[in-house]
């Protein structure tokens, strides 16, 4: 049988094989379908590497791919082997492709959506937020992540790696973290630029000397007397919980998110669960009798379990409200030719700042141990073999200490008590 014609293709019906010369032959099956076959001989194997249907692939452009085909042949290269390469560069052009579309910001908002639920504190999600928003985003957020190179990583850092030490720690991990996740995902190989031991840790000076701590503003514990009688002025939740946080020396969120559920009255013991603690460990609150004669004041809000209930529902009021209260608290005081409420730098004090003046209260002024203060404090008072022995958690002896800071808050200087 000579070479095949279009109108002799068209015609077949019966299942076999038809050449056409040069290793080109139609393949009829028996379900009537026509494949292009091209048969050759690499190596001294013989092969067969298929070419496409008819009449998809007609008979000129069949006779063209098995000539591009022996054309190879004649150079050594084996045409299967190229087809697969081909293909392989294909699907990896395509993936460059996707890959480009998906940026840093995407994948950074991709691992925040998918860590949510597993971390403890709702606001973590939205401080990650916050930071790579600020200060990675300008940079790198519309970059694809296997574009980021340590250059990158290095223009977000070294502007605030001195003056922002914790920030600039926070943030390089984060972006350690997101970067890792692209490349888990396919997004990007190689090195991670983010990554500080063995890499940033040759560029960058080491976090805790070029940290500078900057500690709470705190008020002096002796300005407590003049203090709790202008507080005790103020009206509303933020006053409320900035009273709270005072008496227990809770650290804001803590108190923020308090839920009458953890309070009982009975015992005189407020429990906060592992969730909300830093340590991830229940931490018990000894109730003083000033503090139970606050929380009997706290108006309980109808439809809410929370002791300080926001606008939005079952969420508690923000966490700037008692900064504010005491902002406005500072303002009122230098109008009435007061100082201000303001710490030794002449910083305006914050709520967080009241557990450094309970410290600082506790020992100069008070023969508590240093265990059971920094209990109080919900801080952890021994590491390792000594920590394994640890089993107390110093109730009433912190029953003690909290009853004694309770009558030195609540006392103003002529000794009468204020709450």
């Amino acid at each position: 049988m000579g070479k095949l014609t279009a109108k002799q293709i068209e015609n077949l019906t019966t299942p076999g094989t038809y050449e056409d010369g040069d290793g080109l032959r139609l393949l009829i099956k028996p379900n009537g379908k026509k494949y292009w076959v091209l048969r050759f001989q690499l190596s001294g194997k013989r092969r067969e590497m298929g070419l496409g249907t008819y009449p998809a692939i007609g008979l000129k452009e069949a006779r063209q791919n098995s000539s591009d085909k022996r054309r190879l042949l004649r150079d050594g290269i084996d045409p299967l082997q190229a087809r697969d390469d081909e293909r392989a560069a294909q699907v990896t052009a395509e993936l460059q492709r996707k890959n480009k579309a998906i940026t840093f910001r995407d994948v950074s908002a991709d691992y925040i959506e998918a860590h949510r639920a597993g971390w403890k504190n709702v606001k973590h999600a939205q401080q990650w937020t916050n930071t790579l928003a600020t200060y990675a985003a300008p940079v790198i957020g519309e970059l694809a992540t296997n574009q980021i190179t340590t250059e990158h990583v290095l223009d977000i850092l070294k502007p605030i790696w001195s003056s922002k030490a914790e920030t600039a720690s926070r943030v390089r991990n984060r972006i350690e973290l997101v970067l890792d996740a692209a490349k888990a995902r396919g997004l990007r190989d190689g090195e991670n630029p983010a990554r500080w031991r063995g890499h940033l840790d040759k560029l960058l000076p080491p976090s805790s000397k070029a940290k500078r701590t900057q500690n709470h503003p705190a008020l002096p514990y002796s300005e407590l007397a003049r203090f709790m009688p202008a507080l005790e002025s103020v009206e509303g939740q933020s006053a409320y919980a900035l009273k709270m946080a005072i008496l227990t020396a809770c650290r804001t969120s803590e108190v923020l998110e308090a839920d009458w559920s953890e309070v009982d009255l009975k015992t005189k013991l407020w429990t906060i669960p592992a969730v909300r603690m830093k340590a991830g460990k229940i931490h018990t609150v000894p109730l003083s009798d000033a503090l139970i004669a606050l929380l009997e004041t706290i108006p309980r809000i109808k439809g809410s379990s929370l002791l300080f209930p926001g606008a939005r529902k079952g969420r508690p009021i923000s966490n700037m409200a008692m900064l504010m209260t005491l902002r406005r608290m500072d303002q009122k005081d230098l109008k009435d030719g007061g100082k201000g409420w303001r710490d030794s730098n002449d910083k305006v004090i914050t709520a967080h700042g009241f557990r450094s003046t309970f410290r600082d209260w506790a020992a100069e002024c008070t023969p508590h141990a240093r265990e059971v203060c920094e209990m109080a404090l919900a801080h952890v008072v021994a590491s390792g073999a000594e920590a394994a022995y640890w089993r107390s958690d110093l109730l009433e002896k912190r029953r003690v200490l909290m009853a004694d800071w309770a009558d030195f808050v609540t006392r103003n200087v002529n000794g009468s008590a204020i709450i």
